[in-house]
């Protein structure tokens, strides 16, 4: 089962909304053959492990990290394949949270087909887990928290400057990482003073470029900046608690730029998963980092620690932040932790 979501992580960037699954087939101790879902629309792990099985499959066991889905989508069920192929057990890991593909497991036992499910669900779930906040119903996208600091907590020293705090290492990671989301943010201040352009600069190409995304409460970022330059080849959209001024109007719409007002962060980011926004990376500023936690809406948090010290005039990474007292403050769940080169990588959950 290590190894099945070990091979799914091949899918990051090229399958979601659709989540990662990776599938092992055994017989006496033996692989047979083995798959991952490998692109939005493509064959399923399930599917690409048999056809590297191929005949062997007969009589064989299938680990899949995720339940194999039951309905006929953009592709076959897996359910079908599994038994055309004459497996004889399924073991997987987590259930198929979606009403349509969920079931196969009862599906295949109830053919004749022995199932097993392994205890290594959490694992699934934090893999995939903007595929299964989307079926929480909290009608908003999946929000993720990255950030870069040092080692007391700044993002850029005293005189505003950020780069670079980490080394190249952990900036290639962050090229990754933005692959697999379907929007980046950052906060107004951010796209003024760091003016960053948003996009997936890595090895992986994503499926999808993600849209761009500014937090403005006046919306008035202005066109000599990279996002709104370029804002016809990839979308941005500004999310403002005010409507900008007038001359700035004609600007975005000159230049492709969406703007949607709305009253608060969660009404905002609401708005997005209405126009089919199911995750979003928020990349800082620091005040646009407190707000959001400080409102419950962060789902998960990469944090970047670089080996240096700033100082108590740097930017603190989160300014403003509600302060809580110890024995009432949330403790997140550790997903992660992992050098990246001489930074050290912590992702911790909500949930």
């Amino acid at each position: 089962m290590e190894r099945a979501i070990a091979l799914a992580w091949n899918g990051w960037g090229r399958v979601h909304p659709n989540p990662m699954v990776g599938a092992v087939i055994l017989k006496a101790g033996d692989v047979l053959g083995e798959g991952f879902h490998p692109e939005f629309g493509g064959p399923h792990a399930e599917v690409v492990a048999l056809r590297a099985a191929g005949a062997d499959a007969q009589g064989a066991t299938m680990v899949v990290s995720l339940e194999p889905c039951r309905h006929h989508g953009k592709t076959p069920p897996c359910t079908a394949a599994i038994r055309a192929a004459g497996v004889e057990r399924v073991v997987y890991a987590a259930a198929d949270p979606n009403p349509q593909a969920g079931g196969g497991a009862a599906e295949l036992f109830a053919t004749g087909v022995a199932i097993d499910r392994v205890p290594m669900e959490n694992a699934v779930l934090r893999q995939n887990a903007a595929f299964f906040h989307g079926w929480r119903n909290t009608g908003r996208p999946f929000v993720a928290l990255k950030l870069a600091t040092s080692i007391d907590g700044r993002i850029a020293d005293y005189t505003g400057r950020a780069r670079w705090l980490s080394g190249e290492p952990a900036r290639e990671w962050v090229q990754w990482l933005r692959a697999g989301f379907d929007a980046i943010a950052v906060g107004g201040r951010t796209a003024r003073s760091d003016d960053p352009a948003l996009t997936v600069r890595g090895s992986l190409e994503p499926r999808t470029p993600p849209r761009r995304i500014v937090f403005d409460r006046n919306g008035d970022i202005t066109g000599a900046h990279k996002l709104l330059g370029t804002a016809r080849d990839i979308s941005v959209t500004v999310i403002a608690e005010r409507g900008p001024g007038g001359h700035l109007v004609e600007e975005y719409e000159e230049a492709g730029v969406a703007v949607t007002l709305a009253a608060d962060l969660r009404e905002g980011l609401e708005a997005l998963a209405s126009e089919g926004v199911r995750s979003i990376l928020v990349e800082g500023g620091g005040r646009l980092a407190a707000r959001l936690l400080g409102e419950e809406l962060v789902d998960r948090f990469y944090w970047v620690q670089c080996p240096l010290f700033l100082g108590d005039s740097a930017v603190p990474a989160f300014a403003g932040l509600p302060s809580e007292l110890l024995e009432q403050v949330f403790r997140w769940t550790v997903a992660e932790r992992r050098a990246l080169g001489d930074d050290t990588l912590l992702v911790v959950d909500r949930e």
